[in-house]
């Protein structure tokens, strides 16, 4: 058996294959099919499963691609309430992978969806778990990102207790050699300290772990609600977006219209400025937003503009165009572009310095706020 890893670092988020015998399970693969593709071509394998492990609300996930381009059944808890074809996989379910098995264990808080997925080898050993956002290398998954005032099984508090006990009576009931493989590293939402160690053990986190130490329900509650940070516009619409399947990641991207340099811009529109600060500062369009490409552009992308805004791009070249209009496409942004440009912008507009009374300024009169949070 082998495990590969596919780290995203703008999203500080992983996804795996699983590989024994030919046979390739992918565990919550990104928007871009092609790798994984890849991977299983290099080795002369196949995809034979697709495994969710929860509605993921920070990226766009491939997997109804994947199942489409391979005919790979998608495995995802009858919790999810997906609309897109899949099995149903909970607790105690398995799939054969080659000489190995994955079993499905239940383990809801992060979401009232989330499963772990436990890989056992041909003599039923418990050999790995790949725990999506319920547990992290040291931390665990926040429990307040699917609230509906509708229904209290889904507020924060209730969602915590879950958690705890997902992870005792659960997850810690794994042998304590069995290998952690979470979703996400540090910089991630979907925790608040998680560490920068990609993968850990059973053991290791029942020590070093704070969210694992002995407490009570309540006092577990009490600390994992405290300091959560802030939740992005978008989350909750690509939980949405995942729950029915996005548009094939390719054609999406290419659907994106490529204006010329001499384009005109529609007036209203908002404009996403993604050169340096310094550029921007010292001229940009009336009414721009600074959001610099770097390796977090999608989480502000999606943080400072609403899922269902559209915008213009604006970047110093066509290579990083492209790149960003992928990235928008990792949270399911791209249909928003209404056409990235490079043309430096004609206008003068400037930053201004902000003092004591700008303290009403909003994200579109202080553009110069977004440069600044960008770089923290």
């Amino acid at each position: 058996m082998r495990i590969k890893r596919f780290y995203d670092e703008g999203l500080a988020y992983a996804s795996y294959a699983v590989l024994s015998e030919k046979q390739v399970a992918l565990v919550d693969p990104a928007r871009n099919p092609q790798p994984y593709l890849d991977f299983a071509q290099r080795h002369g394998a196949r995809v034979v499963a697709v495994v969710e492990t929860h509605l993921h609300a920070d990226f766009v996930s491939g997997h109804l691609e994947v199942h489409q381009k391979t005919g790979a059944p998608v495995y995802v808890s009858k919790l999810a309430e997906a609309t897109y074809p899949h099995v149903a996989f909970d607790q105690g379910d398995e799939i054969a992978v080659g000489k190995v098995t994955l079993r499905a264990l239940n383990t809801p808080g992060h979401s009232p969806d989330s499963i772990s997925v436990l890989v056992t080898d041909e003599q039923g050993e418990e050999q790995a778990v790949f725990t999506g956002d319920t547990l992290f290398v040291g931390d665990v998954g926040r429990p307040d990102l699917r609230e509906d005032s509708s229904d209290s099984r889904t507020r924060r508090e209730e969602m915590a207790r879950q958690l705890y006990r997902s992870t005792r009576q659960v997850l810690m009931q794994l042998k304590k050699e069995v290998k952690v493989y979470p979703a996400h590293g540090a910089g991630s939402l979907c925790g608040k300290s998680i560490s920068s160690d990609l993968s850990s053990t059973i053991g290791q986190e029942a020590v070093h772990n704070y969210a694992l130490q002995p407490m009570s329900e309540d006092a577990f509650v009490q600390v994992l609600l405290e300091e959560q940070p802030y939740i992005p516009n978008y989350f909750s619409y690509d939980v949405a977006l995942n729950r029915k399947g996005a548009a094939a990641y390719g054609k999406s991207v290419e659907a994106v219209p490529r204006l010329n340099k001499y384009a005109s811009l529609q007036q209203g529109v908002l404009v996403v400025d993604t050169r340096p600060q310094r550029q921007f500062k010292a001229g940009h369009l009336p009414g721009a937003i600074n959001i610099m490409d770097g390796k977090k552009f999608e989480t502000w992308l999606g943080s400072l503009v609403d899922p269902e805004e559209e915008f213009f791009l604006l970047a110093k070249n066509g290579e990083a165009l492209e790149s960003l209009i992928r990235k928008a496409a990792k949270i399911g942004y791209e249909q928003n572009i209404k056409g990235p440009c490079r043309r430096p912008p004609t206008a003068s507009s400037k930053v201004r310095r902000l003092t004591s009374r700008s303290s009403g300024s909003t994200r579109r009169t202080s553009p110069s706020l977004t440069s600044a949070m960008h770089q923290r």
